[in-house]
């Protein structure tokens, strides 16, 4: 993957990391994407997962990414009714950018730890 680095020119709307950040610039949408990155979560399972979210913010992370494409929702027919979520194709493809901030953070972690 021999691409050229991010450069320092203006950030125009078809700048492709402008792009990626309006999808997860919002605070707790990289966390969904992580935890759907195993399969289909219910709503309630992706709010126990994420601890601290209130269940509207949630709400609006997850209408955020449907709307955005990188989730899918499906409405179960059962009393009452189940909705799952889970990455769609495009979705899927976020792992790349979730593994890096893993190392990343790990690297972080190591570092704040070496100052201690």
């Amino acid at each position: 993957m021999n691409q050229e680095p991010p450069s320092n020119i203006l950030c125009h709307a078809d700048c492709p990391v402008r792009a990626t950040a309006e999808i997860i610039e919002h605070k707790w949408a990289t966390l969904i994407v992580r935890d759907l990155l195993s399969g289909k979560k219910r709503f309630s399972e992706l709010e126990r997962s994420l601890d601290s979210i209130s269940p509207k913010i949630l709400s609006e992370r997850l209408r955020e990414l449907e709307a955005k494409q990188v989730i899918s929702r499906t409405v179960l027919p059962t009393v009452p009714p189940t909705t799952e979520y889970e990455l769609t194709a495009m979705g899927k493809e976020f792992e790349t950018v979730i593994r890096a901030m893993q190392d990343f953070g790990i690297l972080l972690l190591k570092s704040a730890e070496s100052l201690k």
